[in-house]
């Protein structure tokens, strides 16, 4: 999405580095990707976010962040569907890993991390919300903290109190400019907040809202050496699967999506003690939520459960 907003900067020179930098694998299983290639509508995209870096092969990870990216037909709206980590789902077997019930966010430790992972972590979206995506991307949080400090920063609004448990740092009520290390580890905290992964949730949606934000009010147009390091650093931080699209045409087609039109979407669920282990589980099959994804109706659905929408 950040690299469709720098299109209007030059599209030949901006897929042309793109190119250069990004590592391009197979993430979506075949069960989990879509046989079309029409960029008219809807579209789905699997946005993983982990703490993996390029050619790192332990196994042991797991994916921190989850989105679905739902964009309508006629590419005006995009709703950010965040998958809880912690959600209870049957993982399918894959890689020596037997299958059997877990948190969605294990699957891509079972799978082995990397595209392999990503790719069971695909397949077990798929048995849970019946999509085929058109893309996906495992995105390295290092590499989102180079580019907000590219960027200059971008502005956060903190609605409570939150103290980090990785670095003590405190932040306070209020708006401000923070940098990528303050705002990684800002959209990171759950613990203490209300409503938890939840609330994370939605302050990682809320990043990516102000980095698109962010990147247009950027001068990079007047200023090749700051936009060729953004370019960089963003492929750098990316892993992608395309869906065979040519990256161009990806950008051309997403090129007029505002930021202002990013919605947060969050999965009907509750929290549950199963085992005397802290799950996630759907609250009435998510009520109709993957239905409208898959479909043409997510708008509607949106204005059906305001509960569960977030306007970014």
């Amino acid at each position: 999405m950040l690299l469709a907003g720098l299109a209007v900067f030059g599209l030949q020179a901006l897929t042309d580095r793109y190119d250069r930098t990004v590592l391009k694998e197979q993430l979506l299983a075949p069960d989990a990707r879509n046989a079309r290639t029409d960029l008219s509508g809807p579209l789905n995209y699997l946005l993983i976010g982990t703490d993996r870096r390029p050619g790192d092969t332990n196994p042991e990870q797991r994916a921190d962040t989850i989105l679905i990216v739902h964009v309508p037909a006629g590419l005006r709206q995009a709703y950010l569907v965040s998958i809880p980590r912690d959600l209870l789902v049957a993982i399918p077997a894959a890689n020596g890993y037997a299958g059997g019930q877990d948190k969605i966010n294990a699957a891509y430790e079972h799978g082995g991390g990397g595209e392999s992972g990503a790719q069971l972590l695909s397949a077990t979206l798929a048995r849970l919300t019946g999509l085929r995506f058109d893309g996906a991307a495992l995105v390295d949080f290092s590499g989102i903290r180079q580019v907000v400090d590219l960027l200059g920063g971008v502005r956060m609004c903190v609605d409570r109190e939150v103290r980090s448990i990785h670095t003590n740092r405190v932040f306070s009520p209020g708006c401000r400019q923070m940098n990528g290390a303050e705002a990684l580890d800002y959209v990171r905290q759950r613990y203490d907040l209300p409503g938890g992964d939840y609330d994370r949730q939605r302050h990682q949606q809320q990043l990516l809202r102000a980095m698109l934000d962010r990147a247009g009010e950027t001068r990079l147009r007047t200023n090749p050496v700051k936009l060729d390091q953004v370019i960089r650093a963003v492929g750098d931080s990316l892993t992608v699967d395309t869906n065979g699209v040519a990256l161009e045409d990806l950008l051309f087609a997403l090129r007029g999506l505002p930021p202002d039109a990013l919605k947060g979407v969050q999965v009907p669920s509750y929290p549950q003690v199963i085992d005397e282990v802290s799950y996630v589980v759907l609250d009435n099959g998510g009520n109709g939520l993957f239905d409208a994804v898959r479909g043409t109706r997510m708008p509607d659905w949106a204005q059906a459960n305001p509960r569960w929408v977030v306007r970014l």
